[in-house]
């Protein structure tokens, strides 16, 4: 009896480990042309004017994979094909390391790349694995004491883009997660099941559009965003819209979690989001060939951190959780984290102080990690079944930022990704002396906004309204010529409330009667119309 069992665990070995996960990589997009001259055959009308307003144009990323190359591979016995990433121009692959590595000899294949690396050396053969069972709920801490949410928005000053009605609303934000249990039903979901603020989503793991399924992690992270239950948990932009994606197999941890992350970008680019939110980290897997090392975690080896530095490229802020790993013998941040241009975020308490399960930086090649904190110990998240509890991990601090990002930036939408991200690290309390644990530090979004009026002055044709935010005058600036400009300054209702004239170059304006709060002006100059928002505080 004692034989067969051994022989059993033998065979188990042999067989159910001889597949083998790669990539494979085409060497051209043959249909480039055509996809140029009808974009919206690739990006809808939403993600181009993204790119529009960014001033990033088109490239060959854009272009979906040559459908003949993907034909030829799927049909090559012995082959699975698992998922695919135009912007990398290759599909994930699943067989035999000979079927995978006789793929090299099509004409149109440019190179392979095993996810098990020894297999990439020349002539080298696998090491023996060893299998090990991964914890995929993040090391998530559980408590049921009840909690309020004040803290964790306020504690980046959020609570103040909110008193601005700066909500998250025009804003898109990918959630790229395990699974969505109960966000159909849940109470604490039901105003943005009401406001239509679910565009959609899918479940890559299961090619299904079933993604209120699998798990309730995804769940709980959206409630810091879009959650709201009076009184108990307010989300950090409870009026952004969301797709939600399941890549994660909550079951498993095999690099092809890796290739479904990307797909839902590409897909999340598509569609036009602004923002990714991703809870999720690899490093790690069932089978540990496939593992990486801290000298991997240079922001451009991982296949999801590539994935993440395209992204961004295209347009969007990608937020990503830094991993919870702080207090391990490998503390270090996890993939894609550490990607060149991902908003990384670790975990601090209540208090502001380092949570000692945050992974730390820097990346290996001394980049600073992670980029910026936010609440992550007893966070207040919701549960599939409505309750309001507390839960811990960076998995919740970096939705809490994705959801202020997206409050953020809309009260600027016209400027790039790459400069709120800078302005949100400016503004964190560390920014001038980062270090490991904190990185930057915890973003102060009252001082980002401060600082990005005082840096976007209005400056069309020369010109220009300051100070902004404003206390008692403000000051109109015009360019040097005769025409007559007519100022008006309307109320958050849109009512007029002063109209005056200017015939110089300069006008200022008396705000002392003014409550404390947001305004719109207008400027008129012959043929010209300028509008904007101005800040009395």
């Amino acid at each position: 009896m004692r034989k067969l069992v051994l022989m059993i665990v033998l065979l188990i070995c042999t067989f159910g480990y001889s597949q083998e996960e790669a990539w494979v990589y085409f060497k051209d997009k043959p249909n480039s042309l055509y996809y140029f001259a009808n974009p919206l055959q690739m990006l809808s009308q939403r993600a181009l004017n993204r790119r529009t307003i960014q001033d990033i144009p088109l490239d060959i990323k854009d272009v979906p994979i040559h459908q003949p190359y993907i034909d030829q591979i799927t049909a090559t016995q012995g082959i699975t094909v698992k998922a695919s990433s135009k912007w990398m121009n290759c599909l994930h692959v699943r067989g035999t390391q000979a079927m995978i590595q006789s793929l090299r000899s099509l004409s149109f294949v440019d190179h392979v790349f095993f996810a098990n690396t020894n297999l990439n050396v020349s002539g080298k053969t696998s090491i023996t694995a060893n299998h090990i069972v991964i914890n995929k709920e993040l090391q998530t801490q559980v408590t049921y004491n009840y909690g309020t949410s004040g803290n964790q928005i306020q504690m980046l000053n959020g609570n103040y883009l909110h008193q601005q009605n700066f909500t998250g609303s025009g804003k898109v934000i990918a959630v790229l997660d395990a699974g969505f249990l109960g966000v159909d039903f849940a109470s604490p979901f039901q105003r943005i099941r009401e406001n239509n603020q679910i565009l959609g989503g899918y479940n890559f793991v299961d090619r299904s559009t079933n993604y209120y399924s699998m798990n309730s992690h995804g769940t709980q992270v959206l409630s810091t965003m879009g959650g709201f239950v009076e009184n108990q948990l307010i989300g950090t932009a409870p009026d952004a819209s969301y797709y939600l994606y399941v890549t994660e197999d909550s079951t498993s941890e095999t690099p092809l979690e890796e290739s479904l992350w990307v797909e839902a970008a590409e897909m999340a680019d598509k569609l036009g989001a602004d923002i990714i939110n991703s809870s999720l980290g690899y490093f790690h897997f069932n089978n540990s060939n496939y593992n990486y090392s801290y000298t991997n975690l240079d922001g451009i080896t991982a296949f999801s951190s590539r994935g993440a530095n395209i992204a961004f490229s295209r347009g969007m802020i990608v937020v990503v959780s830094a991993g919870n790993n702080g207090n391990t013998s490998n503390p270090y941040i996890s993939a894609p984290s550490d990607a060149t241009y991902a908003l990384a975020v670790g975990a601090v308490n209540s208090t502001r102080n380092y949570a000692s399960f945050s992974s730390i930086g820097p990346s290996f090649d001394g980049r600073v990690k992670p980029d910026v904190m936010a609440q992550g110990l007893s966070s207040v998240v919701a549960m599939p079944s409505g309750d309001i509890v507390a839960n811990s991990g960076t998995s919740f601090s970096s939705p809490i930022i994705a959801g202020m990002v997206a409050s953020f930036w809309q009260a600027f939408p016209n400027l790039t990704n790459t400069r709120i991200v800078q302005l949100i690290k400016e503004s964190s309390d560390r920014y001038n002396n980062p270090n490991a644990q904190y990185g930057y530090g915890i973003p102060n979004f009252q001082l980002a906004l401060n600082n990005a009026l005082e840096n976007n002055q209005f400056n069309s044709k020369g010109y220009s309204v300051y100070p902004n935010p404003v206390d008692d005058d403000v000051i109109f600036s015009f360019p040097s010529n005769k025409i007559v400009r007519e100022i008006s300054i309307f109320n958050s209702l849109g009512q007029e409330i002063l109209r005056d004239i200017s015939h110089n170059n300069m006008k200022i304006i008396h705000l002392q009667s003014f409550e404390n709060g947001v305004y719109f002006y207008k400027i008129t100059s012959g043929n010209d119309t300028f509008t904007g928002k101005l800040i009395k505080k």
